[in-house]
């Protein structure tokens, strides 16, 4: 707990003089007034993290977090447990999606063994296991507070020790089969719609399948009572290791003022927990899609944020924050490189 607790004191909010400034340098540019939308609206809230009109960032991370759950006994995936540790190693090897947008982006990706159900040997792996999976939330808490608080902590560790290593942005991103229903039912505790309107198909399971998921967010929510007042209440009964540990790592990154890219449904449910645990962790989070999950939409805006991309994903791994990595350079490459009315010699006068 005291990893958490030095966390969110150090978390601020944005510069508003930088903001001030980066507003007016915006202003000053040959272009009619935020006439590039949110490429501008991203600068400012760049320039108000870092304290800087100008930032730089070169290193660019993307942590991708990893975790088992229990609640696929219920059938709500299409795909079987084994296939967490199998994608793992894919991501390892530098054969996922993930992989291919991240070289592109030039990204380095870190990936996190918070709590897969198996043991997994690779050198370039951080095991900073938990436990091996969460337990069935059908059937009770998903995990325990002090697993829940360990997993929030991992993430705050791990953004420090990227942060140390250089990292100026960072995005999230997840692997564990299953891990839709568990942020189903985290959406499900604080929006108030049917939990039939937020829960979705996940890896396109069928009707079947589709019905087994909404069954059990109702049950797990049913049975653990998870209190929407205490975040940690709540993840640690219907939530998942890598969606804590997600969760840690936005309110890490915060607390050093590094932008964080919050990616689809399962880093957004992770999201949520921040900002429940600190409201102020928003001011650091960058939105960078909606997913084709119908419950992406609702957390977004019960965070006050808009996607910038619609793209029709629904992969995760991080892929649509990986995404917006190349909105943000281009944010601050404008703010830098463009030149105003009176270096260009352009009259501001119709």
């Amino acid at each position: 707990m005291e990893i958490l607790k030095k966390a969110m004191e150090g978390i601020g909010v944005l510069d508003e003089v930088s903001m001030k400034r980066a507003q007016e340098r915006l202003d000053s540019l040959t272009k009619p007034r935020g006439s590039l939308g949110v490429l501008e609206e991203l600068a400012v809230k760049v320039a108000g993290i870092k304290k800087d009109v100008f930032p730089r960032i070169n290193n660019k991370v993307v942590v991708v977090m990893a975790g088992d759950h229990g609640v696929v006994e219920e059938g709500v995936s299409a795909f079987p447990q084994e296939v967490t540790p199998q994608m793992i190693l894919n991501f390892l090897s530098g054969g996922a999606a993930i992989n291919v947008l991240s070289r592109h982006e030039g990204a380095k990706i870190v990936c996190v063994d918070v709590g897969t159900a198996a043991d997994i040997n690779h050198p370039a792996l951080l095991v900073k296991k938990v436990k091996k999976g969460t337990d069935n939330m059908t059937k009770g808490p998903a995990m325990s507070r002090e697993e829940a608080i360990k997993a929030i902590e991992v993430g705050i560790e791990t953004a420090w020790e990227v942060i140390d290593k250089g990292a100026e942005l960072i995005a999230t991103g997840d692997m564990g089969i299953g891990n839709t229903t568990p942020s189903s039912a985290i959406l499900a505790v604080y929006a108030d719609e049917p939990i039939e309107n937020l829960v979705g198909r996940g890896t396109g399971v069928d009707d079947e399948r589709l019905l087994k998921k909404i069954n059990a967010v109702k049950k797990a929510i049913k049975v653990n009572k998870p209190d929407p007042g205490d975040p940690v209440d709540v993840l640690s009964k219907v939530g998942g290791l890598e969606i804590g540990a997600i969760a840690g790592c936005i309110i890490g990154a915060a607390s050093r003022r590094v932008p964080v890219i919050i990616d689809g449904f399962i880093s957004t449910a992770g999201a949520l927990i921040a900002s429940k645990i600190e409201p102020k962790t928003v001011y650091f989070m960058i939105p960078s899609h909606v997913s084709q999950e119908p419950g992406h939409k609702v957390m977004l805006k019960l965070l006050g944020l808009e996607p910038m991309l619609h793209m029709n994903m629904r992969l995760g791994e991080g892929t649509g924050a990986v995404l917006a990595m190349n909105l943000v350079d281009a944010a601050l490459k404008i703010i830098k490189e463009m030149a105003t009315f009176e270096e260009a010699g352009v009259s501001k006068e119709l």
